[in-house]
């Protein structure tokens, strides 16, 4: 099955009730939320993935998370745009961002993995950076605090209250570039 018309949507997080309110699962949270919109369900599907099919922006999309952990998510993703025979031009990897300030979202195309795995591993299993990311902003750690037991940790109660609108937020802006394409939606939310 393939379409020029389609679209492949990557939320990056960690499977599994324990992580499941992790800043990392900034992604797995928004595909949740385009889901919802597209009217589809997550259900079981190929390459150790979750996956959701629907329409949004007047697309087709398949919604997907991975179910191998972050650091292993490029081999999903990989798989799926295999499978529907995409570019990396119709793929958005939606992730969290210790660079911005919690709230905000930014989308690009192409660019380094800014030490996220997540990022790495899709990078490394396409063959391509050049995708779209839509990145959600979790802040940096306070203090001296690792970033890497930072983003392992639950979003804090004044974030959790905030969370259903920049989650919303970030869908929209992934709507935005998929009916508009980059520079308009680029423009529209990188206010």
């Amino acid at each position: 099955m393939t379409g020029a018309d389609r679209w492949l949507i990557a939320g990056l997080g960690n499977p599994g009730p324990g992580y499941a309110g992790n800043r990392h699962n900034a992604g797995f949270l928004t595909a949740d939320t385009l889901a919802a919109r597209a009217g589809a369900r997550f259900r079981a599907g190929k390459f150790r993935a979750l996956a959701a099919d629907g329409r949004l922006a007047g697309r087709s999309v398949s919604i997907i998370k991975p179910l191998t952990f972050m650091n292993a998510s490029g081999a999903a993703v990989a798989g799926y745009a295999g499978f529907y025979r995409l570019g990396p031009e119709q793929l958005v990897v939606i992730h969290d961002e210790l660079d911005l300030p919690f709230g905000s979202v930014r989308l690009k195309l192409g660019g380094g993995d800014n030490g996220h795995n997540g990022l790495r591993s899709v990078a490394a299993h396409l063959g391509s950076r050049e995708y779209y990311r839509a990145r959600i902003g979790i802040g940096r750690p306070p203090g001296r605090m690792d970033p890497a037991v930072y983003v392992l940790r639950d979003f804090s109660a004044p974030e959790r209250a905030e969370l259903p609108l920049l989650l919303e937020r970030a869908a929209d802006a992934v709507e935005m570039l998929l009916a508009d394409g980059l520079a308009a939606a680029q423009n529209a939310f990188h206010s």
